[in-house]
C-alpha cells in the first residue's frame, strides 16, 4: 500500500533541512510555518476492505510527535461514520527541527547570524544562501570574519599572506580557506579592491592584492658561445619570471618541451636555447617580449593534449612551430604507442592544416582507440636526424 507513513513525513521535513530552507527562513525572517506536508491515505474502498490496516495506520500517525493531524469524518455505507487523517502539518520551526534532531544545529546557526549581524551584516544574505556550508564553518567563522574585516581596512595590501597579523589567524588557515574567503570578500570589498582578471583559488593572492611566490622558468643555453654566465659549463638555470623577461639572451632559436629528460638531453645547438614548459601555463612567458622576435619550436607528446598545449602556446607566441609532432614520426613509432585515457575533444583554432588533420584523427580514434606517442619514446636517433635537419635549414 502506498499510504503516507511516519517515515515519509519525516523525510519531507528532512528534505526541507537538506535544501537549506529551514535555516534560511531564520535569516530572512520569512516563516515557513505552519507547513503542510503531503499526505496520502486510504480510499473508501480500502477503508472497507482493510479496516484493520487503516486503524493501525491512523494509530501510527497519531503517535508521531511534532505533527498536527487534521481529521475528516467519512460516512461509509458499511462502516458508518469514521474519522481519518486528511492533512498533516508542522506548525513551528521548533517542531520541525525537533522532529529531525537538529536543535543543536539551529542554536549554532543562530549564533552565526548574531556574529554576522554584529560584524559583517552584508554577509547575512550569504548565510541565507548557504546555511549548511556556514554550519560546517561554525568553528572557523569568527576567524573568517576577522580576515574579511582586516582586508576591508587594508585593501590590496601588497604583502605576503605570511605577513598578515591577525590574532589566532595564520597563513595556513587563510590558504586552506581561500575558496570560502573569495565568496565572502567578493560580497564586501569594493570593486577597486578586487582584480577581476584573477579567478579561482590559485589566483587568490593576485585577486586581492597580496604578493605571491614568483613563477619560475627553467631554461638551458645550448650554445656555449652565448653563455649568460662566463665560465659556467652547465647552462641549466632557473629564474623568476621577471628576471627571465629581462635577460634578452643573444640567441635566435628557442625550443620548448614538457619532458624534463628531453629538456636535459637536448644537445648543443648553435644560436639556441631550450625552455622547460609547465603544461598549460604559458601566460608566464607573455611578458618576455624578446621571445616575439625568436623562432619558437614546441616539442610535445603526439596526442590530443599535446596539440592542445601547442595551441595554447600559440596564443602567446603565434610564430611557434611544432617539432617532432607529425604523422610520419607517429607512424614510425607504432610499437611505442600508449593509451590516452581522456583525450581532448574541443576544436583547436591555432593548428596548422597538417597538425589539425592529425589532431582530428587522434581525437576521433581513426588510428585506433586513444593513440598516444609520448615524446620520450621517440628514438634518439630519429630525434638527432630531425634536429640536424632543423639546424641546417636555419643556417
Amino acid at each position: 500500500m502506498n499510504w503516507t507513513r511516519p517515515s515519509d513525513l519525516h523525510a519531507q521535513v528532512r528534505r526541507m533541512w537538506d535544501g537549506g530552507r529551514l535555516l534560511a527562513s531564520i535569516v530572512i525572517g520569512d516563516s515557513l510555518f505552519p507547513q503542510r506536508l503531503a499526505l496520502k491515505g486510504p480510499t473508501s474502498v480500502e477503508m472497507a476492505d482493510r479496516f484493520g490496516d487503516v486503524r493501525e495506520w491512523i494509530e501510527e500517525l497519531r503517535k508521531m510527535q511534532h505533527i498536527r493531524l487534521e481529521m475528516r469524518e467519512r460516512n461509509h455505507r458499511v462502516l458508518g461514520r469514521n474519522a481519518a487523517p486528511s492533512q498533516a502539518w508542522v506548525d513551528t520551526l521548533d517542531d520541525a527541527v525537533a522532529m529531525i534532531g537538529k536543535r543543536r544545529e539551529v542554536v549554532r546557526f543562530t549564533q552565526l547570524i548574531a556574529q554576522t549581524r554584529q560584524h559583517q551584516p552584508t554577509l547575512l544574505g550569504w548565510l541565507a544562501k548557504r546555511p549548511l556550508r556556514a554550519l560546517e564553518l561554525y568553528d572557523d567563522w569568527e576567524r573568517l570574519l576577522s580576515i574579511v574585516a582586516w582586508l576591508q581596512l587594508n585593501p590590496r595590501p601588497g604583502i605576503y599572506l605570511r605577513q598578515v597579523d591577525i590574532a589566532d589567524v595564520h597563513s595556513k588557515f587563510i590558504e586552506s580557506h581561500r575558496g570560502i574567503l573569495q565568496e565572502l570578500l567578493d560580497l564586501v570589498l569594493p570593486p577597486t579592491a578586487i582584480d577581476p582578471s584573477a579567478s579561482g583559488v590559485a589566483s587568490f593572492a593576485k585577486r586581492y592584492g597580496f604578493l605571491d611566490k614568483p613563477q619560475l622558468i627553467r631554461f638551458r643555453i645550448l650554445d656555449a658561445s652565448r653563455e649568460l654566465l662566463p665560465g659556467q659549463a652547465n647552462q641549466d638555470m632557473t629564474l623568476d619570471a621577471t628576471s627571465f623577461c629581462a635577460i634578452k639572451p643573444n640567441i635566435s632559436r628557442v625550443f620548448v618541451t614538457e619532458n624534463e629528460i628531453n629538456f636535459l638531453a637536448l644537445p648543443s645547438a648553435a644560436d639556441s636555447m631550450v625552455v622547460f614548459g609547465g603544461g598549460y601555463g604559458f601566460d608566464v612567458l607573455r611578458p618576455a617580449k624578446w621571445l616575439n622576435d625568436r623562432a619558437i619550436y614546441y616539442w610535445g607528446d603526439i596526442d590530443t593534449h599535446g596539440f592542445a598545449i601547442l595551441d595554447q602556446l600559440r596564443s602567446v607566441l603565434p610564430q611557434a612551430k611544432s617539432f617532432l609532432m607529425d604523422r610520419q614520426t607517429l607512424l614510425a613509432h607504432e610499437s611505442q604507442w600508449v593509451n590516452e585515457s581522456q583525450p581532448a575533444q574541443h576544436d583547436l583554432v591555432r593548428l596548422e592544416i597538417e597538425e589539425r588533420a592529425l589532431y582530428d584523427d587522434l581525437r576521433d580514434n581513426r588510428l585506433g582507440p586513444g593513440v598516444r606517442l609520448e615524446q620520450e619514446r621517440i628514438r634518439y636517433g630519429w630525434f638527432q636526424s630531425a634536429m640536424n635537419q632543423l639546424l641546417k635549414e636555419g643556417e
